[in-house]
């Protein structure tokens, strides 16, 4: 692929996978109707291998239409220009990395439901902040934006990762009063991914903050426990 590639050959390529079948079943799980958190989204019905092969096909496209994309009112549009900064972001040197981490931290309107948040956020913000200052992390975790918060706790995925478990604790510790079902589960499941890898540290937290945690949340940090030791969490017995 060259630089000429433009956004409007790599949507013709998704489009040609385009299925309204699909789209119908896609706006009906990503909770698109009114009042939901995904209230007018536009789906055109492209699984995500699809999507991932487009992307794989045009993985050289230069960051100009790359960002076309991401404005795109299209839901799978958006994710197409995720996996491609995903992709570039991979290959790309210090410089590049740079100037996509930017990219991405200015366009947080455009990632606007948890499927673009979840396989963006820790392979773009959490990795370009590994060996970083990471404070962006706190503005993020304490924005009006629901999706913006959720890249805060999702980007700790990555240091989780890497055994580094303090801005995951840090972040859930912020988000303990959220009100978002959606913050809810991310918490949780991150809580989670830290207590498999070091079970000790994920109830030193738990034990702290457990009874305050909603019930969501702790359900998705306790899931792999033991199952009496899951019930006495769940009845402040612990």
């Amino acid at each position: 692929m060259t630089s000429a590639i433009t956004a409007s050959e790599i949507r013709a390529a998704l489009n040609k996978h385009a299925d309204p079948r699909q789209a119908s079943i896609l706006r009906r799980f990503f909770k698109t109707g009114p009042g939901e958190y995904g209230e007018g989204d536009i789906f055109i019905g492209v699984k995500v291998p699809q999507t991932r092969s487009v992307a794989r096909a045009f993985r050289s496209a230069p960051l100009n239409a790359v960002k076309e994309l991401l404005k795109s009112p299209i839901h799978e549009e958006r994710l197409l220009a995720l996996l491609l900064l995903v992709e570039q972001y991979d290959r790309g040197d210090e410089e590049q990395r740079s100037t996509i981490f930017n990219a991405y931290i200015r366009r947080t309107k455009c990632i606007n439901n948890w499927d673009l948040v979840d396989l963006s956020a820790p392979q773009i913000v959490g990795r370009h902040l590994e060996a970083r200052e990471r404070s962006v992390l706190v503005r993020l975790s304490t924005s009006k934006s629901l999706w913006e918060r959720r890249i805060g706790i999702m980007a700790t995925f990555w240091f989780i990762k890497k055994g580094d478990f303090a801005d995951a604790f840090m972040i859930s510790e912020i988000l303990l009063k959220d009100s978002h079902d959606l913050i809810h589960k991310a918490v949780g499941w991150m809580l989670r991914e830290t207590g498999k890898r070091n079970i000790t540290a994920e109830e030193e937290f738990l034990k702290k903050y457990y009874k305050d945690m909603p019930r969501t949340m702790l359900r998705y940090a306790i899931e792999r426990f033991p199952e009496k030791k899951r019930q006495a969490y769940l009845k402040g017995m612990v």
